[in-house]
């Protein structure tokens, strides 16, 4: 096959994409293009980086050298200003063109800012979002020298932040807007389990606040956070994890289906434009499993979702039969004493049940149609495997939830999955 395939992101999922298309179409021409300066990270293992446990080494995952040995053409600190869908080119900042057959969108997103939300300061110096290398350079560096924080964002995200805080020594407030952590996948018992982990860090839970404003010193370096009570929270150091714009503003002249919210594609990871694909945490695909459009931010997600990207615009190329995505997702964080996971869609269920079993182990399962569509774990994962198998069997299991929440869940008891 001598179809030019062109990549534009090197997260996981363009270089997944790009290790699969040159192991099934070795003739191809493959070019990575990337804003960033350095090849392929772990995006998992910056969070141990930031927080002063690794060195930069175990960080990375490939070098220059993996590129060429794969006669891969990676282009690093390139940025991408366009894209011809009728010409078929990519164009850059540097005025260069690259032609293509078939071209893959992986460009992630960038950390949204409380300044879109009318917030003063926000982006002053001290502080800080959470999304690459460089920012986790940023974080540690600074986070070494700082005595008090604030973070704000009570997600997945913003927990990464308070973990860096209680692993640097950082006196914390956690700044949270409901009355809980990750309020739309737990309930107060179980984030409660979350809330003396937090503790345990030397991170203070503030519930029903938020920042309305930061206020700076002289030199433009945050001191404080202001909630919308008015209490105000010193602090030389802050962390914002508000969620993610996604990079699409160089497709704007395309007819794609795309907005800073993400791109729409299908269970193959088309696009609606021919011969345009994307994966990774941009794409709003079609969940073959849940049957509706939604959007995952696992790193094994954006893994599988670059594979199959490269196995479709293969097949598109040689007129062969894609195999869609179906992957039952999970998202593990190891900041704290107690372990924690969610996985496949937590917060897509009509139903939720759930269980404590002691201070420090609580189940919540979602349930949709009578199926099994996700859930959360904390303390003991085990039961992980055995729900996930529910979830890609699509078993119909909404009349025995006690099985679901017993101990150890005990497969043959449930419902057989659907032929």
């Amino acid at each position: 096959m001598s179809e030019s395939f062109v990549i534009i992101g090197d997260g996981i999922a363009g270089s997944s994409a790009a290790e699969t298309l040159r192991e099934e179409a070795p003739d191809a021409d493959i070019t990575v293009l990337t804003d960033e300066g350095e090849p392929l990270y772990n995006r998992i293992l910056i969070k141990e980086f930031a927080k002063g446990k690794l060195p930069e080494a175990p960080v990375s995952i490939h070098d220059e050298e993996w590129y060429d040995e794969r006669d891969v053409d990676l282009e690093l600190n390139t940025y991408v200003t366009a894209v011809d869908e009728d010409a078929h080119e990519v164009h850059t900042h540097q005025g260069d063109t690259y032609g293509y057959d078939k071209l893959l969108v992986a460009t992630g997103g960038t950390p949204a800012s409380l300044a879109s939300f009318g917030v003063d300061n926000a982006d002053a110096d001290g502080v800080h979002h959470f999304w690459t290398f460089e920012d986790a350079r940023r974080i540690r560096e600074h986070a070494e020298r700082a005595n008090q924080g604030v973070v704000v964002g009570a997600g997945l995200l913003g927990i990464d932040f308070a973990a860096v805080c209680g692993a640097q020594g950082i006196d914390a407030k956690y700044l949270m807007r409901g009355n809980r952590w990750w309020r739309y996948a737990l309930s107060l018992e179980g984030a409660e389990i979350i809330h003396e982990g937090l503790r345990e860090l030397g991170v203070e839970p503030v519930f029903e606040s938020g920042v309305d404003a930061f206020e700076v010193d002289d030199d433009g370096h945050v001191e404080a956070a202001v909630d919308p009570d008015g209490n105000r929270y010193e602090c030389d150091w802050a962390g914002v994890a508000i969620g993610l714009n996604f990079n699409v503003e160089f497709l704007e002249e395309t007819s794609l289906a795309a907005d800073s919210g993400g791109i729409d594609v299908d269970e193959y990871m088309r696009t609606d434009v021919d011969d345009i694909y994307a994966a990774g945490d941009i794409t709003r695909f079609v969940d073959d499993i849940l049957g509706e459009r939604t959007q995952n931010g696992s790193w094994g997600s954006a893994k599988e979702q670059g594979q199959v990207a490269a196995r479709t615009m293969i097949a598109d190329a040689s007129g062969g039969e894609p195999e869609p995505f179906r992957w039952v997702s999970s998202y593990s964080i190891t900041h704290l004493e107690v372990p924690f996971l969610s996985f496949g869609h937590p917060t897509k269920g009509e139903e939720y049940v759930e269980r404590k079993y002691s201070d420090h182990e609580w189940r919540r399962v979602a349930l949709k149609d009578g199926r099994v569509v996700g859930g959360v774990l904390i303390g003991d994962l085990s039961p992980q495997r055995t729900l996930k198998e529910c979830i890609r069997e699509q078993r119909v299991v909404g009349d025995q939830t006690d099985v679901l929440l017993a101990e150890d869940i005990d497969l043959d008891e449930l419902a057989p999955a659907e032929q």
